[in-house]
């Protein structure tokens, strides 16, 4: 919002995602070969580092910030690349395929703690103040909590990993292994919605209400819900019934986004809000552990899992680019004011399509060993 505030340009916008979404997984192939060749901790280390000197960065520009739209997205891209490869390639290991549920249930829970209580602060600060001052605030306690977490990456232990990054023999690996092939479909559609809603849906609660405050209401209703809903799927799903919770879940997810079309009045927004914080557990819990199952099964995953994670990091990325062309594509056509409600529903059927890529996978059946 700190973005938009400044250039109410909704292209600006959306060329900062842009940027943060070419440049993570381009980063992604540069962490794998340093994970490969160095160090995960390093590379989780050297995430936190980046993301923390774009909020140095941020502070620095202030309120030029939006002229340097595309830099701090690159930055944050960058960031992102490393901070999440080192995460994903950790979870992946220390997780089985008997305990990933509860894991990425309980994971969910701690993320939905904090979406409760940051952005309801965030607002409270913001409003409280004039001007840019407020987000300066919000700028520096999240640089000073990324430089903590430097400081606390130094506890981790250190994890090597070994052999060389095969890259394009695990991009090459979707012809051999047709659920590899559907679990990488699937990521496309699960970023072809993420792409434009990760940042459009918080523009058009800040058009509807113009308050900051409000923004950080909705995100503590769907982040409430998601709390609770994250730490109930996470003892209620089990490996048989994922393919049934990802079906209406994403159905649901994609028919909740009606409410943005008839709605603009917040008490329909908080419903809208409520909705996607309960189902959106029901999705991505069970989504994530069957994508690790899948790559736990495909061939070779013991010494290429990094390489499994980069490219399934690029697909991922390629949804929400595309999402996000649809979507500057769109706006030259179409007033954003009044279209923004329909690109939302263009784009919002990715979560629902994942079903249909993953419905045939077979998890039970193991990957012939190939050379």
């Amino acid at each position: 919002m700190y973005l938009w505030k400044q250039s109410n340009s909704y292209s600006d916008i959306a060329l900062y995602n842009l940027s943060i979404y070419v440049l993570q997984p381009l980063t992604f192939i540069v962490a794998g070969k340093c994970a490969k060749k160095i160090d995960r901790v390093i590379v989780l280390r050297t995430g936190v580092t980046v993301l923390s000197l774009f909020f140095l960065t941020v502070l620095m520009v202030g309120e030029r910030a939006a002229t340097f739209n595309i830099m701090l997205g690159a930055l944050l891209g960058i960031g992102y690349g490393f901070y999440w490869l080192a995460y994903n390639v950790l979870t992946f290991e220390i997780t089985e395929p008997e305990t990933r549920d509860f894991f990425n249930g309980f994971l969910g829970v701690l993320q939905s703690l904090g979406g409760m209580t940051g952005p309801l602060l965030a607002g409270y600060i913001i409003s409280r103040f004039n001007n840019s001052t407020g987000y300066t605030v919000i700028f520096a306690i999240s640089f000073g909590l990324f430089i903590l977490a430097v400081l606390v990456s130094f506890g981790l232990s250190r994890r090597k990993a070994k052999g060389n990054f095969s890259f394009k023999r695990i991009m090459d690996e979707r012809k051999r292994n047709v659920n590899w092939n559907r679990i990488l479909h699937a990521h496309i559609s699960q970023g072809f919605r993420e792409g434009t809603f990760l940042f459009a849906v918080s523009i058009w609660i800040f058009l509807i209400t113009r308050d900051e405050l409000s923004l950080g209401v909705f995100n503590l209703v769907y982040s409430g819900c998601s709390f609770l809903f994250f730490f109930l799927v996470g003892k209620w799903i089990k490996p048989s019934r994922r393919k049934k919770a990802i079906f209406l879940s994403g159905l649901s997810l994609y028919l909740s986004v009606l409410i943005l079309l008839v709605s603009a009045t917040m008490p329909l927004l908080l419903i809208y809000g409520a909705i996607a914080g309960v189902f959106f557990p029901l999705l991505y819990v069970p989504y994530i552990s069957l994508t690790y199952d899948v790559i736990g099964k495909a061939w070779n995953a013991g010494e290429m899992r990094i390489e499994y994670i980069v490219v399934r990091e690029l697909f991922l990325n390629t949804g929400r680019v595309l999402s996000i062309l649809v979507f500057l594509f769109a706006i030259s056509f179409i007033a954003p004011e009044t279209g923004l409600p329909y690109i939302l529903l263009l784009v919002g059927g990715g979560h629902f399509l994942i079903y249909f890529f993953i419905k045939d996978i077979d998890t039970k059946a193991m990957s012939a060993i190939r050379n």
